[in-house]
């Protein structure tokens, strides 16, 4: 299988430092199933073209555990020597390591730098036709040429082959390109020649680490990547939730050229703003006993862990999934004991009365509220407000008003988003909910503050009316229950029933 690189930008022989393949040698290397070539047909100032052949071996590739083929036969019968898959996308993480990361010893700042390339590859399996490489690569700024190889040239009437020879151009960083090519290829062929386990859900998103997140296919890629596991599936796409909404395009930013590149450059991501922002007010309220309500992967919860001015952290989540991912991240099996019996995840919908989160100081639902139907709220007002009643409640949500700051938005920030509210049915929400609940409410805008559309973000901070806790909350207090790991299910005893 043939992969070809071409690059025009003046020297074009700068390809070979970003590659760190001199362009004067023949470079061999040993990789899965064969040998990988890298040589240059062309190396001129003008014009550099890099190739990456890979032999391979199909007696090594039928050895036992050496791949799944998917019928009894395949093993010996199969076109995986001669068609770029993820054998070709092994070798590339092998033999372009560098270049993959975005580093370069040699040319360190062409390496962040994006240039015209072509790439090549003559046969590539393509599930679902030539359509499907469009839909996969257009995203990234990728002008398609997808040509459907005919299963034999000389009888057009026996139809296409499902192979397609396929170039892209473009100009890219070439650390985005190859690991587009990493993804995306055996995302084409929609098959591995190798088992794949939970660790590929961390190739996955470190390939896909800047474009995965925003690709309008991104479930498409996540589930053939993984190669149809739903459960490794569900896990990558929870962790890609997790990761903040794209800043503005740099177009959106008033001012010359210059000024945007700085702008861009000093900006500090609305993630930072919204984390500072909630941890200030927390700080403000003066709180000891905290819950994260819908915690996710946990990134809220190894900021209030670094503080030992929290004695008792509480992540709960309706999923499961997000508590495991959390639960890793926060190095559950490594931590101290006293530091384990600081915190602990619980299972738990929002929407239900939990005996288990009353009793605290306060609570925060960050980036949460929006993610519910909008006639479920009310249920979560009287299971957060009523029912677990922490003494304060910090709700952040985004502005839909300033969405048109974002350039290539279109609809809602996130897919799960159900609605997003602008600055005026925010400010009526909570002032209703404070009213209803006894609790007094400041609204304070979080990130850049745009004079027309307001901040990002939009942030709620609720205290109660009355600050000293009454006997019930001394109870719950001082019994309050021991860390509990995970929650039994939504139906278990410490549930009174859906609101």
């Amino acid at each position: 299988m043939l992969l070809t690189i071409t690059t025009t930008r003046a020297p074009a022989t700068d390809l070979g430092f970003l590659l760190v393949k001199h362009p004067d040698r023949v470079q061999s290397f040993s990789t899965t199933g064969g040998t990988a070539h890298v040589f240059y047909p062309q190396a001129t100032a003008e014009r550099c073209t890099a190739a990456l052949l890979l032999e391979v071996d199909p007696v090594e590739l039928a050895r036992p555990a050496k791949g799944q083929f998917g019928f009894a036969l395949g093993r010996y019968v199969n076109d995986r020597p001669y068609v770029a898959s993820s054998l070709l996308a092994v070798a590339l993480g092998k033999v372009f390591r560098s270049a993959l990361n975005g580093s370069s010893r040699d040319r360190t700042d062409l390496a962040q730098t994006a240039i015209p390339l072509e790439i090549e590859l003559p046969a590539v399996p393509c599930r679902g036709g030539a359509s499907i490489a469009e839909r996969l690569f257009t995203p990234l700024g990728w002008a398609v040429e997808a040509t459907a190889v005919p299963l034999d040239p000389q009888f057009p009437d026996w139809g296409d082959s499902p192979y397609v020879g396929l170039r892209l151009t473009g100009t890219l960083r070439l650390a985005d390109a190859l690991n587009h090519l990493y993804v995306l290829l055996p995302v084409l062929d929609d098959a591995k020649h190798y088992w794949v386990s939970a660790d590929e859900v961390d190739k996955l998103l470190r390939s896909g680490a800047g474009w995965l997140g925003a690709h309008p296919d991104r479930e498409l890629i996540t589930h053939r990547y993984l190669a149809g596991r739903r459960s490794l599936a569900q896990t990558a796409l929870e962790r890609l939730r997790a990761v903040d909404e794209p800043e503005p395009d740099a177009d959106e930013v008033p001012g010359d050229a210059a000024e945007r590149i700085e702008a861009a450059e000093k900006r500090k991501p609305l993630v930072k703003h919204r984390k500072e922002a909630v941890l200030a007010a927390l700080a403000e309220s003066g709180a000891a006993r905290v819950l994260d309500l819908g915690c996710g992967s946990g990134a809220l919860l190894k900021e209030l862990m670094a503080d030992q001015r929290y004695t008792a952290i509480v992540g709960a989540d309706v999923s499961s999934v997000s508590l495991a991912i959390a639960e890793r991240r926060l190095k559950f099996g490594r931590l101290p004991d006293r530091q384990r019996a600081r915190v602990s995840l619980v299972q738990s919908a929002l929407t239900y009365h939990d005996d288990r989160l009353r009793g605290y100081d306060a609570a925060v639902l960050m980036e949460v509220i929006e993610h519910l139907d909008e006639p479920r709220l009310p249920a979560l007002e009287r299971a957060v407000f009523g029912h677990a009643a922490p003494g304060a409640v910090i709700v952040t949500t985004p502005n839909v008003e300033y969405n048109v700051r974002y350039g290539t938005l279109d609809g809602h920030r996130h897919d799960d988003h159900r609605f997003e509210w602008t600055r005026a049915e925010f400010a009526a929400w909570a002032a209703r909910v404070g009213e209803k609940f006894g609790y007094t409410v400041e609204l304070r805008p979080v990130g850049d503050l745009d004079p027309e559309l307001g901040a990002p973000t939009q942030l709620a901070f609720f205290r109660k009316a009355h600050a000293a806790p009454g006997p019930e909350r001394e109870d719950a207090v001082n019994s309050a229950p021991a860390p509990v790991r995970r929650s039994a299910t939504a139906s278990g005893p410490d549930y009174e029933g859906a609101e």
